[in-house]
């Protein structure tokens, strides 16, 4: 065990008799003087990651933010310690956001205020002010305002429509009584409450103006050494205790928060996150408990020798996928163009040559929606006809490509990122595999990847794309006109598809209905999922209780709460 996990008992002696004299007792389950240093590449510049939802101001959320629930491998999995969310009305679609017993760390109680102001919030009526603007935006309470119950901590939202999201619809991601107290100049934290409740349910221009700027402004700093404390106010199962700046970046430490008593509690009493260095790797076990690193080519052997001495060595996805799009004009204006070159380069040889070593890393998809492993993948991958149109040729892929009538060699500009390892030996394989079906695949790789995307002068491209978690997002990738599509194709009957999957309520059905949305996707023969872009966590063998989440969002901060160090 080395000395920085455990401070002198008499230190802790002392430490525990002055808390006990001004704040609850830490749950039962710390245990005291444990401390865990993990490597960190983020930065907290605010405290309300609504408004700020930078990568490293959702990590700290996820640590200093109690909800309804959270989303692993794409599902929705309740915290019922925080409070219940359930259909109360079908017609018109009514939601009941209904708190059990929820504290801040200030001591003061989560209650309606807090769900109120979390959805006027989420709903979209604290608009920023544009820099130009020629005149101040005002909040507008379109929708209908929530019918609040203060006796039972609770709301009820009527929506519009069904809400595929209704249990994610009110976070709260910012307590109210801080809110009023900022934007009214309120000192009792109640009364300050009952100012924002009023406002919203008056809809009272001037008052949501307030509001609206501490919501938007009031918890974001440029000074990490000198933090009001109330915007460090908490209602996870940790509180922030000290932020520090410095050249090599920002480390940031966490104890446990003594109001917080939600169904799991914390076990350690301090987490620091901290710059993980140049060598994250080889700081493990010394420096560093607790790293996540991208697999490359020259972490390969280190990262191996570690797990040959017990260190736990944990594969993720990062909540992106390679995959090769094809633009459907030119020599892929014809979908059998189209299909024909997929079934001319199979999968295996790219993941082979891009990943070297780490090609296990690298889980192989047949989605673009939907990331393996996940409940969803399952239906979709079963229902979408990928197998039976994209998958493994029955017939020769030369012969495909002279009945589409594409010509012997005819050239095909595949874009790729030339910094990127995995898309430069992906595209490797990709040559050699075109080539013996008649294809020639000419290299167009970038430096300026993003620039060339944008330009539009290919006709493939390896792209690491990111894997859609809302129909909102799956309408920006691959709607009609989306913002993020790549390949630019339109399908007015798969826009009405994303359409009725926003609406779709019973995730059950969702799942069916995903997996027609793939299925069109598929037959447009415009993109072939290669493998999930992977993500390596390292453990030093006195940690346990790690379990990282794929995905974009706090990947590692994500159950924090659980991990424990052995004694």
């Amino acid at each position: 065990m080395r000395a920085h996990r455990r401070i002198a008992a008499s230190l802790i002696v002392l430490l525990a008799a002055g808390l006990a004299a001004c704040a609850p007792a830490l749950p039962a389950t710390v245990v005291a003087g444990s401390a865990i240093t993990v490597g960190w590449t983020g930065e907290l510049t605010s405290t309300n990651a609504a408004t700020a939802p930078t990568s490293g101001n959702i990590d700290i959320a996820e640590l200093i933010r109690a909800g309804f629930g959270d989303v692993v491998d794409g599902e929705f999995v309740p915290d019922e310690g925080f409070g219940t969310a359930s259909i109360v009305s079908d017609d018109p679609f009514t939601v009941r956001y209904d708190l059990a017993e929820p504290a801040w760390s200030d001591g003061i109680p989560l209650d309606a205020a807090d769900l109120m102001l979390g959805w006027t919030g989420a709903s979209g009526y604290f608009p920023t002010q544009p820099e130009d603007a020629e005149a101040p935006v005002e909040p507008q309470l379109a929708e209908e305002t929530p019918v609040v119950d203060e006796f039972a901590r609770a709301i009820d939202v009527t929506f519009p429509g069904p809400d595929i999201d209704w249990q994610q619809r009110v976070p709260v991601p910012v307590p109210a009584h801080v809110v009023g107290q900022r934007a009214f100049g309120i000192d009792d934290a109640m009364e300050a409450k009952q100012a924002v409740i009023r406002a919203i349910e008056d809809a009272d221009t001037a008052a949501l103006e307030k509001i609206a700027e501490v919501w938007n402004t009031g918890f974001a700093f440029t000074d990490p050494s000198d933090v009001p404390a109330d915007l460090l106010i908490s209602s996870g199962p940790f509180t922030i205790d000290e932020i520090v700046a410095a050249e090599a970046g920002q480390s940031v430490t966490l104890v446990p928060n003594a109001a917080y008593r939600g169904p799991v509690t914390p076990q350690i009493a301090r987490i620091d996150l901290v710059p993980p260095g140049d060598d994250p790797v080889g700081a493990i076990g010394q420096v560093l408990d607790v790293a996540q690193v991208a697999p490359t080519a020259s972490n390969r052997a280190p990262i191996h020798d570690l797990e040959r001495k017990d260190f736990a060595v944990t594969t993720t996805h990062d909540g992106t996928l390679w995959s090769l799009l094809l633009k459907p004009a030119g020599v892929f204006a014809q979908q059998q163009a189209r299909i024909a070159f997929i079934h001319a380069v199979p999968v295996r040889p790219m993941v082979d040559r891009g990943a070297g070593e780490w090609a296990s890393a690298y889980t192989a998809s047949t989605a673009m929606l939907a990331a393996p492993g996940s409940r969803a993948y399952d239906i979709v991958n079963e229902d979408s006809g990928f197998a039976e149109l994209l998958g493994e040729p029955g017939d020769d892929p030369a012969l495909q490509r002279e009945f589409a009538g594409v010509p012997d060699g005819a050239a095909v500009c595949v874009l790729y990122d030339r910094h990127s390892e995995f898309a430069t030996g992906a595209f490797a394989a990709l040559r050699e595999s075109a080539a013996e079906s008649g294809w020639n695949a000419i290299d167009c790789g970038s430096d300026d990847y993003r620039a060339a995307l944008a330009q539009g002068r290919w006709d493939a491209v390896i792209a690491r794309v990111p894997i859609p978690q809302t129909p909102e997002q799956i309408a920006v990738q691959w709607g009609s006109g989306g913002s993020a599509s790549v390949t630019g194709h339109a399908d007015a009957d798969r826009d009405a598809l994303i359409t009725e999957l926003a609406q779709t309520t019973d995730v059950y059905e969702a799942r069916e209905v995903l997996a027609i949305v793939e299925a069109s996707i598929v037959r447009a023969a415009v993109a072939l999922p290669i493998a999930t872009n992977p993500r390596i966590t390292i453990v030093d063998k006195d940690v346990t209780g790690v379990a990282p989440r794929n995905g974009a969002a706090a990947p590692l901060t994500y159950g924090a709460v659980q991990w424990a160090v052995v004694p």
